[in-house]
């Protein structure tokens, strides 16, 4: 019996491992509108779109004002080509920016244990106010596995950062 309980638990081992080995993933600057989990949020901030740029491209101080957010590190610039860790989740996740265009766009996409995701953020000016929207879409193993409950973490988190955004662009001390 214990022989066999530890068989079952090397063969899990051994394809969680595969599958983490073997698996590759397409990294795109747009979203992977075929991935398990995806979606889009917008939040119109009361904030020029240079004032939202400054905070989300500043990601060594994203946990600040982002408490879902923990221990970022940007390594580099922040510009197209550069990585940074983070923590969100619970998942530990190492992300490369894909896009950076200054007061419009930034993107990154990101691999995590049985995960990976294409994040995008648009800054639109309308007026004194800026429209932010962002989208993701995440696949992996473990998404496809537990879809449910990535869709509704990732609607959760994105509403989450989003109106930590418009809180912390919006403070009057800046």
């Amino acid at each position: 019996m214990i022989l066999s309980i530890v068989l079952l638990i090397a063969a899990v081992a051994l394809l969680i491992t595969g599958l983490e080995l073997f698996t590759s993933y397409k990294a795109s600057v747009t979203i992977n509108t075929n991935a398990p989990v995806q979606t889009t949020k917008k939040i119109i901030i009361h904030a020029s779109p240079e004032r939202i740029w400054t905070i989300m491209s500043r990601i060594d101080h994203w946990a600040e004002w982002h408490k879902d957010v923990q221990s970022p590190k940007l390594e580099g610039p922040f510009q197209a080509g550069s990585s940074f860790d983070w923590k969100s989740g619970g998942l530990t996740i190492h992300s490369t920016i894909h896009t950076a265009i200054p007061y419009t766009r930034i993107g990154w996409s990101g691999k995590a244990f049985g995960a990976f995701a294409i994040h995008n953020w648009s800054f639109t000016q309308i007026g004194e106010r800026t429209e932010v929207r962002v989208e993701e879409s995440m696949e992996g193993w473990l998404v496809s596995l537990m879809r449910g409950k990535f869709q509704r973490g990732l609607e959760q988190s994105l509403e989450t950062w989003m109106n930590n955004l418009k809180a912390e662009a919006e403070r009057q001390d800046r």
